[in-house]
């Protein structure tokens, strides 16, 4: 129930290279996203450092066993700069505050 009203007010989550904490925020973010338990629109998800991440864990191995579908490799965006990221992010952001200011104004 925390981690759903944490991201009931997050524009999106950046996750950089961390332990148990970053690991924890991070799969409680993907699993809610997987399974619709938001009911707003999706946040963009963005991990710090492909190489790292890919290291760490085998998304693709997952999708693989069939344990998450393909389709949930699209749920998260993997970025090497600030500039990269900011250039992923900025547009999502766009259309987060255009729905936000819809939704309110209905």
């Amino acid at each position: 129930m925390r981690m759903l009203w944490f991201l009931y007010h997050a524009k999106a989550l950046v996750a950089f290279p961390g332990g148990f904490g970053t690991m924890d925020e991070l799969f409680e973010t993907l699993t809610l996203m997987q399974t619709h338990k938001l009911e707003k629109f999706s946040i963009p998800i963005l991990l710090y450092d492909k190489s790292y991440w890919e290291d760490l864990i085998n998304f693709q191995k997952l999708v693989d066993y069939g344990l998450i579908s393909p389709g949930d490799l699209d749920l998260f965006y993997y970025f090497s700069s600030p500039d990269e990221g900011m250039a992923y992010l900025k547009p999502k952001l766009e259309d987060v505050i255009k729905n936000f200011r819809h939704k309110k104004n209905s």
